[in-house]
């Protein structure tokens, strides 16, 4: 057993370090390869534009914070929460903690000043356990923890983009935010690993208020 789990970790390594994107984001000296994802979905949907405030739930190490300091304008802001421990990225200010308890949540609150946010987005994602049904149960209660927010935070016509797994509940989940928002699109960026579940949606324009 043990033998085992040592050669498929060496065989996990090999692909790792074979993975296009990964040799990119040790060449261009990136925090992680979740930078080339957000820049193709940004690319394609033009994500950042008009996005001058800017939300980032589940930041660290802080690929998406670092891209978003680089797209926003002069004056734009972006605030960056993890219950995980982020490095310093200019433009950012950061939050550590859990979004879901009221002192990080009111703390948040307190530095947007009652400003709607153009850009909520998500990178979070569960511990995997291997077993499909409890990773995407999983990731589809992390992405609901962001779209919540985006309910009471965002502006009208920002933007909500949140990674989720795709298995059971995935369409159930799709249903619930098109009853939101106006425009909702599922997009899998190549940057995205083929064998990976993971997968992106993007919605604009709240149909209603809560």
């Amino acid at each position: 057993m043990i033998k085992k789990k040592k050669s498929s970790s060496k065989r996990w390594l090999k692909n790792y370090f074979k993975d296009f994107y990964v040799k990119k984001t040790h060449k261009k000296k990136l925090r992680s390869r979740a930078w080339f994802k957000i820049d193709q979905i940004d690319k394609k949907f033009k994500i950042f534009k008009y996005s001058n405030l800017v939300l980032d739930i589940g930041c660290s190490p802080g690929s998406w914070s670092e891209y978003a300091s680089k797209k926003v304008h002069k004056k734009g802001k972006i605030f960056s929460c993890d219950i995980r421990f982020m490095n310093k990225i200019p433009k950012v200010t950061f939050i550590q903690g859990d979004i879901r308890k009221n002192k990080t949540y009111s703390l948040l609150i307190s530095l947007l000043k009652n400003k709607k946010v153009d850009l909520i987005m998500s990178d979070l994602s569960p511990k995997t356990t291997g077993h499909s049904f409890i990773d995407v149960y999983r990731s589809i209660c992390l992405s609901k923890i962001a779209f919540n927010l985006s309910k009471k935070l965002l502006y009208r016509n920002g933007f909500f983009l949140t990674k989720v797994f795709q298995g059971e509940g995935f369409n159930l989940y799709l249903k619930l935010i098109k009853k939101f928002f106006n425009s909702v699109v599922v997009y899998k960026p190549n940057a995205s690993r083929v064998n990976s579940r993971e997968i992106f949606i993007l919605a604009k324009n709240i149909k209603i208020y809560e």
